[in-house]
């Protein structure tokens, strides 16, 4: 039998916290005055924090079909490749018709807008009228994509077709919803080649991004970022 020492070889403040329980008051005040003393404002962690300051994040619109056969488009910047591999996933909420289209069908649709296309990304986000429609999506150009049937939006610069492969719910309200890409289309002004430099095409071919909470913007100026000599995956 292994005899466990839980608090052995740690800092004394760390063993204090440990042994008290964890007193979120006095950790939030001993916190609040480390965090003030270099500079930094304390957010309090008991509620969201995510409208209280910027970042940058991929801005996209997630295509399903109604039950009824309509179709859904959805505006989503919590997004992200899941891994190396072909794998897309986004937040949603059991609340959204985009998470019970997904669920009940087992497919979506993603479109990437170009930067000309903040306006149709927007109408996509529209609320929807007393008999569940969106008349808004009627000033938006879509189509079928061409493997999955799945709404996407004309003139996109990037296009992906994904079968459900997970969701995992409680993250609070909301859910992970993370697709199989099982085919892929891109506008070639924006494919990336070994003859051409990759600032040059983000400056001819810019990218529309979500600043959030609430802006845009588009990115037509990058850097090289400074790997150092010999990095892997």
């Amino acid at each position: 039998m292994v005899s466990c020492v839980p608090f052995e070889g740690l800092p004394g403040d760390v063993q204090s916290l440990l042994s008290s329980g964890g007193s979120d008051e006095m950790d939030r005040s001993e916190t609040t005055a480390k965090s003030r003393a270099s500079g930094l404002e304390e957010l309090d962690t008991r509620f969201p924090i995510w409208d209280q300051f910027f970042m940058v994040a991929p801005l996209v619109l997630v295509g399903t079909r109604e039950a009824d056969g309509r179709d859904d488009l959805a505006p989503k910047h919590m997004v992200s490749p899941m891994g190396w591999q072909n794998y897309f996933g986004f937040v949603c909420t059991p609340r959204h018709s985009t998470y019970q289209n997904i669920k009940r069908d087992g497919v979506f649709s993603v479109t990437y807008p170009k930067p000309t296309q903040w306006l149709e990304a927007s109408l996509t986000a529209s609320p929807r009228c007393e008999d569940d429609s969106k008349p808004a999506l009627d000033l938006v150009h879509v189509f079928r994509s061409p493997r999955l049937g799945c709404p996407i939006v004309s003139d996109g610069y990037l296009y992906l077709e994904c079968e459900l492969d997970r969701l995992i719910d409680e993250f609070g309200i909301n859910s992970l919803i993370v697709g199989r890409i099982v085919a892929a289309q891109i506008d070639p002004s924006y494919l990336r080649a070994a003859d051409r430099d990759d600032q040059d095409l983000i400056n001819e071919a810019p990218i529309l991004t979500y600043l959030s909470p609430g802006r845009f913007a588009v990115v037509s100026e990058t850097l090289a970022f400074p790997m150092p000599k010999g990095m892997k995956k």
